[in-house]
């Protein structure tokens, strides 16, 4: 018998309805109530699962928003675009909520979302950067791969562009290293519309944070505590 972790189990929720008891996962109770959540690395299996939510509430009701609650590191440029492009495909609105980090194609997905329902919890990180790849194979085949991550990467710089205002070029000179952003800072660069939960120690911490950063010596970018 293998022992799952408690940390990889799926919660259940009973349900009571004019029938009785009905139990749900917790995800299959949040895609009922019009939330999706992406709280993985994105790949083609979890692009796949967040696509058919999307598709799925979509067609039971085209007029009602859904609301995209992101907790990712970003993954794979390819399955990130599936979602990106789906959000942008169906009727509903898609609101879009970092929760946590959104880094790489997380931050993307998170500017994708419809404008002025774009939100992140005080305490959030967001990450911009270049996209990247490990390359192998002949030095043709490298050659071709190379081509392709530079034409990817100007095309996501574009989208970045176009979702946050930024200039193409404020973009291209800012995601030349990790770029890390605190959720106000976000909102400054125009990823997120406003940040949602906000308290008065979350305040606190936001001023504290403004003033290190205007220090001299200050550096102009948010460390990471992790890559």
């Amino acid at each position: 018998m293998v022992n799952t972790p408690a940390a990889y189990m799926v919660p259940m929720v009973v349900e009571q309805t004019s029938r009785g008891e009905r139990g749900y996962d917790i995800f299959s109770l949040l895609l009922k109530n019009r939330i999706v959540f992406l709280g993985t690395p994105i790949d083609d299996v979890v692009a796949n699962l967040i696509v058919a939510q999307l598709l799925y509430l979509a067609q039971d009701d085209p007029d009602r928003e859904i609301q995209m609650y992101i907790n990712s590191p970003g993954g794979q440029i390819d399955a990130g675009l599936a979602i990106y492009d789906t959000m942008h495909l169906i009727q509903p609105r898609v609101a879009t909520t970092c929760i946590g980090m959104a880094a790489s194609m997380g931050a993307v997905l998170l500017a994708g979302g419809a404008k002025g329902k774009r939100s992140a919890l005080p305490n959030s990180r967001i990450l911009i950067h270049q996209a990247s790849a490990g390359f192998q194979g002949t030095a043709s085949d490298i050659e071709v791969q190379a081509r392709e991550i530079i034409r990817m990467n100007a095309r996501l710089q574009e989208m970045m562009a176009a979702d946050t205002g930024q200039s193409v070029e404020r973009l291209g000179h800012d995601i030349n290293r990790d770029y890390w952003m605190s959720a106000a800072e976000a909102k400054e660069y125009g990823v997120v519309d406003l940040i949602v939960g906000q308290t008065a120690a979350t305040v606190a911490a936001d001023r504290a944070e403004a003033a290190v950063k205007e220090s001299p010596g200050a550096t102009t970018k948010p460390a990471n505590g992790t890559r």
